[in-house]
């Protein structure tokens, strides 16, 4: 559900466009992203991140002072815990991240495309044992499925700039999977991709037959 800024005190920013190279550094880190997926979910102290996560206090308070630095997370809170020490309770400031691709730096690059094809092979895969593609039916090379995923994370960022200026609490998973179907839908509608989703049976046979 998104919502004005008055609406709720619990919603926040859904989407943040990251544009700025060096932050899409810090965000190529995977533990950083996993902070940041742990954080989104709800608030964490230092000591339940370094549990979750299997880090060193010292190590994870460098991790939390990189996101803060760079405006990715913002302390929530404060409380007095065990033995008097003050914990504080980090959030992220916008529901979902979503790095500008023609923004990454290009030695960055390829770990950011794995990640958009790791997702399609599972989405692919999901849709084979559903019924829906054939085995066999779908040949797909290695280039193409780098293209595709590239057009992906292009495409993703038209999709999320309309979320840039909402607040949601949508949960960070559902917002994503909202923009990346999002995303898939608008590709399908192209002529260069619309063959290879009618084979794969994923398009109305309205569309399929034009």
């Amino acid at each position: 559900m998104f919502a004005s800024e008055s609406d709720s005190l619990m919603a926040r920013k859904a989407v943040k466009i990251v544009r700025d190279p060096e932050i899409i550094k810090v965000l190529a880190d995977p533990v950083r992203r996993e902070m940041l997926r742990l954080i989104a979910a709800q608030p964490q102290t230092e000591t339940e991140l370094a549990k979750k996560l299997n880090l060193s206090k010292p190590s994870t308070g460098y991790h939390l002072q990189i996101l803060l630095k760079v405006g990715l997370i913002k302390i929530a809170s404060t409380r007095i815990g065990s033995y008097g020490i003050l914990e504080k309770y980090y959030e992220s400031t916008s529901t979902l991240f979503l790095e500008d691709f023609d923004e990454i730096p290009p030695e960055l690059q390829r770990y950011f495309i794995h990640g958009h094809i790791e997702r399609l092979r599972g989405m692919l895969s999901a849709f084979q044992i559903m019924g829906r593609i054939q085995e066999q039916a779908v040949e797909i090379s290695p280039d193409e499925l780098k293209e595709l995923a590239q057009e992906i994370a292009r495409r993703m960022i038209s999709i999320g700039q309309k979320y840039e200026q909402v607040e949601t609490e949508i949960g960070r998973e559902n917002l994503l999977i909202k923009i990346y179907s999002e995303t898939l839908r608008s590709i399908m509608a192209e002529s260069k991709w619309q063959k290879f989703f009618a084979i794969a049976k994923l398009l109305p046979e309205a569309e399929q037959e034009s």
